[in-house]
């Protein structure tokens, strides 16, 4: 291993850019894994835990019938072979990782860890730098596995230090969606009625929570699960005033569902949290105008998106999910703190 005492390395990463030269490190087909050589602007991180985004994975199995986990395996090491990096060539996502601080560039400065402290990064494994020596342990409920390997985080690359009062993979797993639960309270507002899609799974579940927090006792929350057993833990929570067993990929469906649990009112928020595609225009239907939708989903089209909400005549605001907001790792642990439901369901689930 040799760093280049003479080179710092460019702030975003692009000095690791293979293909095509002069993209960033996220929109490249191609960077450099190659950590014999480091810069000192960069952290170096012996690599654990990968925790896929759920889209990806979901498209993984899919992609793989009948070979079970171990098609999962051979295409997370066949894209990191030929890419890099974890980036999901269908999807366009890749999730965040686990690991442990092998080394700190020189260059860094403001560093919260230290080597040898245990980190979760925060930001997606689409950009970062990564190498597999080995795959062990599939979780699909999770969509994590367990590696060995190493990666890279550039001067602009967040993480998270983790906390010692929670399990690492609880942790983790929180940590995949931090930027929900921040924005979601930015949007709402009290009185609110919120409608979320997929609202069993993990960001779902965040999203659904944060969202009663802020509407209050006059709000209505509403949350559409397709998967049983998620659906029924939604219900055991409390938190929704209904919960709809449909899938999110028939919009029409989903509005007489949506109108029958309000009495007939539209929503004022729409969150999509859905791990499949197609499912943009259930959110545009059954929002109000001047409503505002949050898609929270890497399967979120652009296209759908704007032609559909064109094409029903809705005049809606709609919002990217941005998985970063200004301190959301520990608003998004304090909320499984003080929620102590949810955190015992996502110690279940995924610790």
């Amino acid at each position: 291993m040799t760093a280049h005492a003479d080179l710092v390395g460019d702030v975003f990463g692009a000095h690791r850019v293979l293909e095509p030269l002069g993209s960033l490190p996220q929109a490249a087909k191609r960077v450099d894994n190659d950590f014999a050589r480091l810069y000192e602007s960069e952290l170096l991180i012996d690599v654990e835990t990968l925790n896929v985004d759920a889209a990806s994975f979901r498209q993984m199995e899919e992609a793989t019938p009948g070979e079970g986990t171990a098609g999962v395996v051979r295409l997370v090491r066949e894209t990191v072979a030929s890419r890099g990096k974890q980036h999901n060539p269908v999807t366009g996502s890749g999730g965040m990782l686990l690991g442990r601080v092998a080394r700190l560039g020189s260059a860094r400065k403001g560093d919260t860890a230290k080597v040898g402290d245990r980190i979760a990064t925060l930001v997606s494994l689409s950009l970062t730098p990564l190498r597999l020596d080995s795959v062990g342990a599939v979780r699909p409920a999770s969509a994590q596995l367990d590696v060995r390997g190493q990666a890279v985080l550039f001067a602009t690359g967040l993480y998270a230090v983790l906390p010692n009062d929670m399990p690492e993979r609880l942790a983790l797993a929180a940590l995949d969606v931090a930027g929900a639960a921040p924005q979601v309270e930015r949007i709402c507002q009290p009185g609110d009625a919120v409608l979320v899609l997929g609202a069993g799974g993990k960001s779902g579940v965040i999203c659904a929570v944060e969202a009663r927090r802020k509407v209050g006792p006059t709000g209505v929350i509403i949350g559409v699960e397709s998967y049983a057993p998620y659906a029924d833990d939604l219900r055991a929570l409390g938190v929704c005033d209904a919960v709809i067993g449909g899938d999110a990929r028939d919009p029409l469906a989903v509005r007489t569902a949506v109108l029958a649990a309000t009495g007939g009112r539209e929503v004022d928020r729409a969150i999509s949290c859905v791990n499949v595609e197609g499912a943009e225009l259930s959110a545009i239907l059954c929002t109000r105008d001047r409503g505002t939708i949050y898609f929270f989903s890497m399967t979120t089209s652009f296209t759908r998106a704007a032609l559909g909400a064109e094409g029903v005549g809705k005049d809606v605001d709609m919002l990217v999910g941005n998985g970063y907001a200004q301190g959301h790792a520990d608003y998004t642990l304090a909320l499984l703190r003080r929620e102590p439901a949810v955190r015992a369901l996502f110690e279940k689930r995924y610790g």
